[in-house]
Order: C-alpha cells, then sequence, then structure tokens
C-alpha cells in the first residue's frame, strides 16, 4: 500500500524548503521531491554562486583603494581556479546546509521528479525510471524558473545563459552580455572588476527599468567608470556563434552597431517553469506569467498550492519564503503569516548595491500619490567616508506622513534596507521613526535626515 502524507512540495528551493519545514514542524508527515539539487536555483544558479563571484570580484577591485590608506601592495594577480573554487565551495555549503534543515525537521527526502495525477496522488519517479505513487492532503508547487530565450538565439559553447555562464572554467578578455536586468548587470560587475572588457546591450533606455531613476544614472557612471560599455535603447538584430568567438548585429538610434567578443551571455530574464501538459490535466489556472494563486497561495483547485518563480512576479527567493510561510500556515490553519508584494524587498548585487522595498517615486507619481521625498547622502556620513564608499544615497518616499518606500543606492545597500522594510511593512510613520535611536558613529546614521 502507498504511503499518504499531509503535505506533498515538489521543488527543493527556498519556497519548497520553507514550505516543508514549517509544516513539518506541525508535527505532520512531509514529503519533499526535487530533481536537481538540494536549494534550487538559488543554491545552484542563482542567489548564491554569483554572490560568491562578486565577493572575489570586489575583493579584488577594493585593493585599489588601499593605497589611500596606507597601504601599499607590490603585486596582485588573479586566479580565476581559486575563483571558481571558492564559487563551489559555497554552493556545497548552500546545498548542505538545505539539506540539514530538512533533516533536522524531519521531512522525508525523495531526489527525482514528481508529477501531480490528481489533487490527492502524486508519482515518484528517480533517476531509474523507477515510479512509486503517493497520496497526500496536499500539495505546493514549487517548480521554480528558467532562463527566458530570445527568438531563433540558442545557447552554445559560446553564447550563455545565465545558467551556463556559471560553468565557465576560464576569464574570457571580452564579452556581450544581452539584457540590462538584475543578472546582467551583476555578470557585467563581476566580469569587469577582473578585466574583462564588457559590453552590456539592452532594449529599454534604462538598464535595470525597475529600478529609482536616479539610483540607476549613479550606478550608471560607477559601470562606466570600471570600463564597461552600455548600450541602451539598443535593438539585438542578430547574434552569431563562430569559431573564434561571437559577433552582434544591433541597431541603436537608427545606426548599426557590430560587436565582438569570445562570448556573449543572455540575461534575458527568466520565465516559470510551467508543465503545462500537468496543468491542464489538472485544471489548474494559468498564463504564460505563472500559475494563479489566491491569497492563500492556492491555485483554483483545492489543496495545491504553489510558490515561488512558477508564480511569477518578482523572483527572489525570499519572496519564495515568504509565500511558502503563507502556504504553510493555511495548510495548518495558523493564519500568522500574510503576503505583500510591496513589502519584498529587492537588490542589485552590484558594485555599488541598489535596495529598494515599496513604491519607487516614479510609481507613486504614477498613481496620483502626493508624496514627499527625503534623500540623504552618503557624502555627509563620516564612516561613508572614513571607509571610502564612494557616491550613494537613500531616498525614502513618505504618502500621508506614512513611509511607502525607500531606495538606497551605496555600499551595503543590502543590509541598510532592511529596517526600512520593516518600516514600510509596517506602515510608520514619521512621528514613529523618531523614537529610532540610531549609533554613532555608524552608516546607518544615513537614515537620520528621514526622522524629520
Amino acid at each position: 500500500m502507498s504511503e499518504s502524507y499531509d503535505l506533498i512540495v515538489i521543488g527543493g528551493g527556498p519556497g519548497g524548503l520553507a514550505a516543508a519545514e514549517l509544516v513539518a514542524a506541525k508535527k505532520k508527515s512531509v514529503l519533499i521531491i526535487e530533481k536537481d539539487g538540494w536549494g534550487g536555483t538559488c543554491t545552484h544558479r542563482g542567489c548564491i554562486p554569483t554572490k560568491a563571484l562578486l565577493t572575489c570580484s570586489k575583493f579584488y577591485a577594493d585593493l585599489k583603494k588601499l593605497k589611500r590608506v596606507g597601504i601599499n601592495i607590490a603585486e596582485i594577480s588573479i586566479d580565476f581556479s581559486a575563483i571558481k573554487k571558492h564559487q563551489q565551495q559555497i554552493v556545497k555549503v548552500s546545498a548542505l546546509g538545505a539539506q540539514k534543515v530538512l533533516t533536522d525537521a524531519k521531512v522525508e527526502t525523495k531526489l527525482g521528479t514528481g508529477e501531480i495525477i490528481s489533487p490527492r496522488e502524486v508519482r515518484f519517479t528517480d533517476s531509474s525510471g523507477k515510479s512509486e505513487a503517493f497520496f497526500t492532503q496536499n500539495i505546493i508547487i514549487a517548480w521554480g524558473s528558467q532562463p527566458q530565450m530570445l527568438p531563433g538565439i540558442n545557447p552554445s559553447d559560446r553564447v550563455l545563459t545565465s545558467d551556463g555562464i556559471l560553468n565557465l572554467n576560464l576569464l574570457p578578455p571580452r564579452i556581450i552580455i544581452v539584457g540590462g536586468s538584475f543578472i546582467g548587470v551583476e555578470f557585467a560587475t563581476f566580469f569587469a572588476e577582473l578585466g574583462v572588457k564588457v559590453n552590456l546591450v539592452e532594449l529599454l533606455e534604462q538598464i535595470l527599468p525597475n529600478e529609482d531613476h536616479e539610483a540607476v544614472d549613479l550606478l550608471r557612471q560607477e559601470l562606466i567608470r570600471l570600463g564597461i560599455n552600455i548600450h541602451t535603447s539598443t535593438k539585438l538584430e542578430s547574434l552569431k556563434d563562430t569559431d573564434s568567438g561571437v559577433v552582434v548585429q544591433a541597431q541603436k538610434n537608427g545606426e548599426q552597431l557590430e560587436l565582438n567578443a569570445d562570448y556573449a551571455l543572455l540575461c534575458t530574464g527568466r520565465k516559470p517553469l510551467l508543465n503545462t501538459e500537468e496543468l491542464d490535466n489538472l485544471g489548474i489556472e494559468y498564463t504564460k506569467g505563472g500559475i494563479k494563486i489566491d491569497k492563500d497561495m492556492m491555485t483554483n483547485m483545492a489543496g495545491i498550492y504553489a510558490v515561488g518563480d512558477v508564480t511569477g512576479g518578482m523572483m527572489l527567493a525570499h519572496r519564495a519564503t515568504q509565500q511558502a510561510k503563507v502556504a504553510a500556515g493555511h495548510i495548518c490553519g495558523d493564519g500568522t503569516f500574510n503576503y505583500n508584494e510591496n513589502f519584498i524587498p529587492s537588490v542589485v548585487y552590484s558594485h555599488p548595491q541598489i535596495a529598494r522595498v515599496g513604491y519607487t517615486q516614479k510609481r507613486a507619481q504614477e498613481e496620483g500619490l502626493s508624496i514627499e521625498v527625503v534623500k540623504s547622502s552618503y557624502s555627509a556620513n563620516i564612516i561613508a567616508r572614513a571607509e571610502l564608499m564612494g557616491q550613494g544615497f537613500v531616498k525614502a518616499i513618505f504618502h500621508q506622513d506614512k513611509l511607502i518606500g525607500a531606495t538606497i543606492v551605496g555600499d551595503h545597500a543590502a543590509e541598510l534596507i532592511t529596517p526600512l522594510a520593516l518600516a514600510v511593512s509596517n506602515g510608520l510613520t514619521k512621528k514613529q521613526l523618531r523614537s529610532w535611536v540610531i549609533p554613532h558613529p555608524t552608516l546607518s546614521e544615513i537614515f537620520i535626515p528621514l526622522l524629520g
């Protein structure tokens, strides 16, 4: 007789892991199925390996600042094999950590594929092809996402996706990055800091089109200072793979543009990984933008939930985790958690970083909100000056005296956005923020002008 569970999770990324752990903590039986590796895209092809690489390039780039503080280094060099080893070690640590979380929570795990046969049945197939059916009261779909490809362009040895670039074991002299999203900008930062000649091609008039214009302008200046050639308002016409490299033909401002490089990296976004035949058979509603869910993360099929990238929207690990908490709470009859897209912070891990939560100034103005914009500059902060952090600022958006959004561009923006995300999600007013005591001297004192 086949085993039965309270919950079966299909997908071992951040969303799937969080849901499995939380439901198991309520003493319910949970099975999680993962086909590639524990931790999902985040651990193996996204957040973790890219941040490991960016750590290496930043250390190298920051060496140039040491002379300013009286430290002289005669010779420095790049060992790309050691950089790759660091990337691989951090991925391994992250994957092992994901496994430990499941083990500690007493979640049953299986490596292979999980196919939803009905709202109460999942067929598991292992790598040898052996199949087994399991029954369950609830199912969470956490299939994740995959790179979005351009029509007529296929990956090859020299035309790489954001997944494939992580397997590159040499540092190319030249690279063309197609797409100015956060993925493209982060890889451009990494390669340029290590001395690679980078051309970044973006169709729209601004890289990072969803971010605050002023923040992007500042970042753009820094990227250009790194040596990156940024081509915005540029339409890709062809990308040819040759024996010795790649050739890009594009059109910019009505003029033809030809770029040559050793490799091309496609960073034209990611899309939900939708097993459409499965969804159709079950009658689950979806669009090309993702599976449709309600406020509890449930699909139109009772007992079947979806979390993370497969639901579309902001494809971020912490978003998936929060959605998983909501789904797990609903399954367990505990409504402790809630989800609001406005409260999900996002970070571009360029150098400098851009971090945002809630409204941008442009979005607030487009929605006709009466707003007050308060800015504070890194140049006025003594720690930023002492630690040679360079340019940066925080911009806060207030509506009816409540903080509804904030953007930070500068060093440590990813860490600094956290208290502002808490303030936005709780609708804190200026009066409430004034009770916030910030230690001196710290970079956090950049927030003092926001308190009024």
